[in-house]
């Protein structure tokens, strides 16, 4: 493998731990499952590989579902609704 598929791997994996885990656990119970006939095994792997697949779809749309940072709420009026206040300077006179 070149050095950019296995980045792209190491980044996948760290970004969503449980799916990568499912994803990659299920591939190898398929492929296990398969080359040895264990159909069983097969189809435990690639409905875990589905699980694992769907997990990280459902995570992403999450994230874009979320509010861009850049809009804000406000829950006051802006300051130039209200009225101004006089600037407050400190006594010249001391003790």
């Amino acid at each position: 493998m070149n050095r950019s598929w296995i980045r792209s791997l190491k980044s996948a994996y760290r970004k969503e731990p449980l799916s990568s885990f499912l994803l990659t656990a299920g591939a190898v119970n398929a492929v296990i499952g398969g080359v040895d006939s264990h159909w069983a095994l097969a189809i435990l792997g690639l409905t875990a590989a589905t699980v694992g697949i769907v997990l990280r779809w459902w995570v992403s749309q999450q994230k874009q579902a979320q509010p861009i940072p850049g809009s804000v709420i406000r829950y006051l009026p802006s300051q130039s609704s209200r009225p101004s206040l006089p600037t407050l300077t400190p006594s010249k006179k001391r003790d």
